[in-house]
């Protein structure tokens, strides 16, 4: 089943990101940015979040700098915060 993408409100999106201390919103986004070991440990785990993301078909923007990821969720079609956000940050977060 997949979770659904329907923008969230004010109110829920703080709510959710209480629970995820890591992430912060920007815009119509949630962002963490994850320090690794190294560049290898760092591609690790973008792969390891790739497989995740495919899993629940819902992709986060990345980006990385040498040992820095920063993960940027959003759902494309509708240019907010939905719950398939929220719920793949809490996936995320299980790999950290």
């Amino acid at each position: 089943m997949t979770t659904p993408r329907v923008r969230l409100s004010e109110a829920e999106i703080t709510a959710a990101l209480a629970e995820l201390p890591e992430w912060a919103r920007e815009g119509d986004a949630v962002v963490r940015t994850v320090a690794h070991p190294d560049f290898g440990a760092a591609l690790g785990w973008v792969v390891r979040v790739g497989l995740i993301a495919e899993k629940v078909d819902h992709h986060p923007d990345i980006d990385v700098r040498y040992n820095q990821v920063t993960l940027r969720l959003w759902t494309h079609t509708t240019g907010s915060i939905t719950a398939a956000d929220i719920d793949l940050a809490k996936r995320i977060d299980a790999t950290v």
